[in-house]
């Protein structure tokens, strides 16, 4: 008779670490940003970071599972293309441009708090309805934007202009994570991240070039090229990995409460070490948009559970709050 091998399923303290880098290392990436673009042009530095992110991760995959490892089918390519175009670079970079046009670390993060918003709007847009506590939190939630950046609107400090190209970074993020699922992309999610940091970073650096920004490492102080190597290292290759395998150890709600964690990091860390200013309308918006994203999530949560369907996760920026 054969024995069935049997999975050890991973140790809650495992979870926990791993849950906390998520929760504070993507937190700080706001703040390591703002620090960044003060002497970096942002869209370059922003393709460095990716494509140091991407090669470090490739070859550590190719240490552990040879070069076999990363094999991608030209249709998997593609769609790690569109998904470098859609996270790193329009996500990512111009967050990193609205950060360097003026806008707090802090309220970029509280803006992009607002992706598990926009995926459910993508979801009803084409058929998916959600339940009636998911609409009203969405409701509640772009309520709460409208509010933020009318805050910000209203105050001298802030640019707008800035802000709503944060907005617009949202929007691009959200739809990718919206198509991911719907895209042919490699079973191993962590060869998705390489391809997708590599194309990502290209298609960074080619929109560098466009802006007139220089590609080559210029001088800057000591903090930002830390920064810099921080977003590297951190951001980009120790919490994405945490984060992947989250995905496959733990319930797909308790990792999506980094949505909600994060902007609360980023507020406390601008306003601790760059002295941000969180006004109270900026705060009070911020943080209606946080509690709607909560309870999307929770009501997404319950509506599998009623469904008795098990919480899954297909790769990362699928969950509800991509």
């Amino acid at each position: 008779m054969t024995q069935q091998a049997t999975v050890t399923p991973p140790s809650t303290a495992l979870i926990v670490v791993a849950l906390a880098i998520v929760y504070v290392v993507w937190g700080s990436t706001y703040l390591g940003i703002k620090i960044v673009v003060e002497d970096l042009p942002p869209l370059a530095s922003a393709g460095w970071r990716y494509l140091c992110g991407g090669v470090i991760l490739g070859a550590i995959l190719a240490a552990r599972g040879g070069l076999g490892r990363l094999r991608a089918t030209r249709p998997q390519l593609l769609a790690c293309a569109l998904l470098g175009l859609m996270l790193p670079m329009l996500g990512n970079g111009l967050v990193s441009v609205g950060e360097s046009m003026g806008s707090p670390s802090g309220v970029a993060a509280l803006i992009v708090a607002a992706v598990p918003l926009w995926v459910i709007a993508f979801r009803a847009g084409s058929g998916d309805r959600p339940n009636r506590r998911t609409a009203i939190g969405v409701l509640v939630g772009f309520g709460g934007l409208v509010g933020l950046v009318a805050a910000i609107g209203f105050g001298e400090s802030i640019p707008i202009g800035a802000c709503l190209i944060i907005a617009l970074a949202t929007l691009c993020w959200s739809f990718g994570s919206w198509s991911m699922p719907r895209l042919s992309l490699p079973k191993d999610p962590f060869v998705t991240a390489v391809y997708e940091m590599v194309f990502g970073a290209v298609f960074l650096l080619i929109g560098a070039a466009v802006r007139g920004e220089g590609l080559v490492p210029q001088s800057a102080p000591i903090e930002a090229w830390l920064a810099w190597a921080y977003l590297v290292i951190f951001g980009t290759v120790v919490a994405f990995t945490a984060y992947v395998w989250l995905l496959s150890a733990a319930p797909i709600s308790l990792v999506a409460t980094y949505a909600y964690v994060n902007p609360v990091v980023a507020v406390f860390l601008g306003w601790l070490i760059l002295a941000e200013p969180v006004t109270v309308a900026i705060a009070l918006s911020g943080t209606v948009v946080v509690g709607a994203v909560a309870m999307v999530v929770s009501a997404e949560r319950r509506g599998k559970q009623r469904d008795a369907r098990p919480e899954t996760a297909t790769g990362p920026g699928q969950q509800p709050a991509a």
